[in-house]
């Protein structure tokens, strides 16, 4: 070796000794990483002694929900070996959305980030609900327009991991007594909004309208607005028939003319301030009293059918309408810093759950429709679409036109309206 390469080997020794030296006395100095050189140190998680996942869910679901919570539960869930914990809370959706707008669940500020709160503020934070599962994806859209405005970011997304997804889907549809409705057909050919209205303002009742009368005047049943927003999805379902599309407008709510057809039809319920939210089980439980027949959710009829064929001698049975109004309990997980990443990974967790297999087929039993395409009406011995065929269920929905979700403005005058001219 000559004497040019012996230089240039020292010189290469020595550089990496004085290296070696600077990363020593460097790693001896430093008490946390960055804190000696002006870096900012990252920002680490702590990790929880357990994780609960608390699901805000609607009242048409809340029994399969609950259920499914229950059962996936006993299995002792972990995420990323931290034990998981699923509670459903049952609300109303609009009851919800009115919490979501006036903020009582407690959303932080923006600007604010959750490692700057103090362990009090923190408290605070525990029963914030991780999930919502509202009756349609439209109140999960107005809420998180809202919150978009005074964040200026998505609490609820539509796109990507967490983004809603519906779990199972239900109809209004009709369910009148057979004997009532027999009398309805024979008289109208039909049983629609156009008969339901045209049977309501019959001053001589059932007598003229061909029916026993013994039974009066006729009496519609619907869920009551105020307590349950399937109300609203009837009187939507109505104004489709009357104005003969799928999209209602402010304008038509304040159209004169429909709101006298509407409050005719309207005004054939018997006592709406005496109504529960569950209004099919009130069918159930109070029976003629109650009313003939009316437009409310599949899945509740369905829930309730086996009640009212035994306490009434009347069967009930289903007719599909030709405006139809779906829900479909989009499970949607809010992806503010108010819940932590493991929180919202736990929550996603779960909606595999609902939407697998075995728990879809139990969705059933509950008679809701399933939201995963593997699995078929029939896929359960106890599914109530095949349990009530008899009484005019349609595993597949007949041809119908799907009314278009409508926005706040639409909704806001629909309530309005039935606070001024119906509610007592």
């Amino acid at each position: 070796m000559n004497r040019t390469r012996w230089i240039f080997v020292g010189i290469l020794v020595v550089a990496l000794l004085i290296v070696g030296i600077a990363l020593l006395v460097r790693a001896l100095n430093s008490e946390e990483p960055g804190t000696q050189t002006g870096e900012v140190a990252p920002i680490t998680v702590a990790r929880p002694a357990s994780l609960t996942v608390r699901v805000l869910t609607s009242l048409p679901v809340e029994p399969w929900v609950r259920s499914a919570a229950e059962s996936y539960n006993a299995t002792q869930p972990q995420q990323d070996g931290i034990p998981v914990r699923v509670e459903v809370v049952a609300m109303d959706g609009l009851t919800a959305l009115g919490r979501w707008d006036r903020n009582e669940f407690g959303a932080l500020e923006a600007g604010v980030r959750r490692e700057d709160l103090s362990a009090e503020q923190l408290a605070e934070l525990s029963d914030f609900p991780t999930v919502w599962i509202p009756e349609s994806r439209y109140l999960v859209e107005l809420a998180n327009a809202a919150y978009k405005e005074r964040l200026g970011q998505d609490v609820f997304l539509t796109d990507g991991e967490y983004r809603a997804r519906p779990i199972a889907t239900s109809l209004f549809t009709w369910g009148i007594y057979e004997t009532r409705a027999r009398v309805l057909q024979t008289k109208f050919g039909e049983i629609s909004w156009q008969t339901i209205h045209d049977a309501a303002v019959a001053k001589g009742g059932w007598p003229e309208l061909g029916g026993d009368p013994a039974w009066g005047y006729f009496k519609l049943v619907v869920p009551n607005p105020n307590k349950n927003v399937g109300g609203l999805h009837a009187m939507i379902a109505a104004a489709g028939e009357y104005f003969g599309r799928t999209e209602i407008t402010v304008e038509d709510i304040t159209n004169p003319q429909f709101q006298q057809w509407l409050k005719e039809l309207m005004g054939s319920v018997t006592d709406f301030s005496s109504a529960s939210a569950y209004t099919a089980e009130d069918f159930a439980l109070f029976g003629y009293s109650v009313g003939d027949g009316g437009q409310l959710l599949e899945s509740d009829l369905l829930q309730n059918m086996q009640g009212i064929l035994t306490r009434w001698e009347d069967p009930l049975n289903l007719y599909y309408p030709r405006y139809v109004t779906w829900f479909d309990f989009p499970y949607s997980i809010w992806v503010g810093s108010e819940t932590t990443a493991f929180e919202k990974n736990a929550a996603l967790a779960f909606q595999r759950y609902l939407l697998g297999d075995e728990q879809q087929q139990v969705a059933l039993v509950y008679g809701l429709r399933p939201a995963n395409p593997r699995v078929p009406m029939d896929a359960n011995a106890e599914s109530l679409f095949v349990k009530w065929q008899a009484r005019g269920v349609e595993p597949v929905v007949p041809r119908a036109d799907a009314m278009r979700n409508p926005d706040r403005e639409v909704l806001l005058s629909l309530l309005r309206w039935f606070e001024l001219n119906v509610a007592d």
